[in-house]
């Protein structure tokens, strides 16, 4: 009787391998991601050098390293084990101290599924290779038939079919992926890049080396990036050779955080399709990285500003110290953090208010400085200033030399003296168009019209006839001067030989008064002693001349009284 109750209390798992689809065998949704996988297990066997081969015409690519190897118990218990993690006993470092990357021991899954057949060969230094061939449309019928993992057995490898690999290899370990599941699609230009851009671990650590197809991957590979940045914000101190290639830097700072446990860099390019990865839809973003591997794309999308400046930026935050514990806050996909763990939603706040919040700031202030439209959110700058930096911005570019011209210095320096009088004197005009042309279109409608002196003189002559300029005796009338103006005109076009209309209403005397004159006309009453400043300033400003601070300041406070005056006759009323 004891031993009957013994027997049915001796129970064990039984898993079937349907629970292999469950786990995820297909969570990786790109070749670059299945890459990923790949390189990073070459990381955590200690290799120094890891060779891509991709044959795109047999949609097949081979995997190589130079790791430990694996013995025949490694290979069985280990690999071939799903779920099972390096970090058990508490190890967080290879015999190297290389952080390990890798924790759940489900992402081979992923690595093990994305082709129609996958040969494994591995071996330790001085031993002979092991290995086997997963076939998955094998895999999939035993699926399908419900059998458990002791049911399914690996198909013997080919040491010949490995040959062109195995030579003067003494050590590690090579994966051949035949019939990729989506086809290799890529370029390889594209993939050096992504590698480059993505497995950092291999770009800040000598001791690792990544080649795609006997090409070894460096910061060359991402010239074309580097050459398009102007700023760069480093964060906190990190070396990074990437930082070297950045030769076209314009402006840069350093963050110092106090909190120094994340560090990296952010930097902006000169327009935001400088970004876009050539030929396909990839973005370059700001990235964090762990332990040197990516684990979240674009974290900006976790604290939008609404600010133009994001869609300049990109960058690479290192933060190790999210797996520097025993959580795991990496999603099943390994392609994203959790979102809702405690120490990463801290980290993404930390990271807003104190580096993206300064990297906005700075970006509009470098932007103006190097005549570039900036940020038209920062009401630091009142609109009308900002749009008439901008439009000065555009014009001088036409001036602007090339980059080896001997005198771009001088050039670029004279043209930065005019930018703040540019701007002043850019709304000036503005203002003074506009005012200007809208009193036209009151006196018109009203049927006003500037009286002509000669109606009162008793031998019917104007005051520009009796005008002398050499003591200015008589005050010219609103229609004397409009006539004045109307003369010189045509003095001038007969001088330069034209006979081209350049006025659009070249009879109408009312297109050659100016404010105060069309205000007369109106109401003499309207103007304000200070209001007769308005013409010689008005006029230094058509004539392109650079204002005094006390002329600006002055005209400023004109425009305050046209604007309100010309509000109130168009019949707008005022904001007061």
């Amino acid at each position: 009787m004891l031993r009957n109750k013994m027997e049915k209390n001796n129970f064990t798992f039984n898993i079937s391998l349907s629970v292999l689809n469950h786990l995820g065998r297909n969570l990786y949704r790109s070749f670059v991601t299945v890459l990923g996988e790949a390189i990073s297990n070459s990381w955590d066997a200690d290799a120094e050098n890891v060779w891509i081969y991709i044959d795109k015409d047999n949609n097949s690519f081979v995997i190589k390293d130079d790791g430990i190897g694996m013995t025949s118990d490694d290979f069985q218990n280990k690999f071939l084990k799903i779920g099972y993690s390096k970090r058990k006993n508490g190890d967080n470092e290879s015999s190297k101290n290389r952080p390990y990357i890798g924790r759940k021991g489900i992402g081979k899954l992923a690595l093990l599924s994305c082709a129609k057949k996958i040969s494994i060969l591995s071996k330790t230094k001085d031993a002979e290779y092991i290995g086997g061939v997963i076939d998955n449309s094998g895999l999939d019928k035993a699926i399908t038939n419900d059998l458990t993992p002791e049911e399914y057995k690996l198909e013997t490898f080919s040491k010949e079919s490995f040959s062109k690999y195995i030579e003067n290899h003494e050590h590690g370990t090579i994966i051949h992926f035949e019939d990729f599941n989506d086809g290799v699609r890529n370029t390889l230009d594209y993939l050096k890049k992504m590698i480059a851009l993505y497995f950092r671990f291999s770009l800040l650590d000598s001791s690792f080396n990544i080649f795609l197809n006997d090409e070894k991957i460096t910061q060359e590979h991402l010239n074309e990036l580097a050459t398009k940045t102007e700023f760069l914000w480093e964060i906190n101190t990190q070396d990074d050779p990437y930082k070297e290639k950045l030769t076209k830097i314009k402006n840069s700072t350093t963050l110092s955080l106090q909190d120094g446990s994340y560090k990296g860099f952010i930097a902006s390019v000169e327009k935001p399709r400088d970004l876009k990865v050539i030929n396909t839809d990839e973005r370059v973003s700001v990235d964090l990285f762990v332990n040197g591997r990516l684990r979240e794309k674009d974290i900006l999308k976790h604290m939008p500003s609404a600010r133009i400046a994001e869609s300049y930026l990109y960058g690479q935050i290192h933060y190790d110290e999210l797996d520097a514990d025993n959580i795991d806050r990496f999603t099943s996909s390994r392609e994203g953090i959790v979102a809702d763990d405690p120490k990463y939603k801290e980290f993404l706040e930390h990271l807003k208010s104190n580096v993206l919040v300064k990297v906005i700031e700075y970006w509009d202030k470098w932007r103006q400085e190097n005549r570039e439209d900036g940020d038209p959110e920062n009401e630091d700058i009142p609109k009308k200033e900002r749009k008439s930096r901008e439009l000065f911005n555009a014009v001088s570019r036409d001036y602007t030399p090339e980059q080896d011209s001997a005198n771009k210095n001088q050039i670029d320096n004279w043209i930065n003296e005019l930018g703040d009088d540019a701007q002043y004197n850019f709304t000036s005009y503005a203002e003074c168009f506009i005012s200007e042309n809208l009193l036209r279109k009151h006196i018109e409608k009203n049927s006003l019209s500037p009286e002509s002196c000669c109606k009162t003189d008793p031998k019917g002559k104007t005051c520009e006839d009796r005008y002398d300029p050499a003591n200015g005796n008589i005050s010219l009338c609103e229609f004397c001067k409009g006539t004045r103006g109307k003369n010189s005109l045509q003095k001038q076009k007969f001088e330069a030989g034209t006979s081209i209309q350049v006025r659009s209403e070249e009879d109408n005397i009312l297109m050659y008064l100016d404010y105060i004159d069309l205000a007369k006309i109106i109401n003499d009453k309207i103007l304000k002693d200070e209001d007769k400043s308005y013409k010689p300033l008005r006029n230094s400003v058509m004539h392109t001349s650079r204002l005094t601070d006390q002329a600006k300041t002055k005209l400023t406070s004109i425009f305050d009284n046209i604007i309100a005056t010309v509000k109130k006759y168009i019949g707008i009323k005022s904001d007061d």
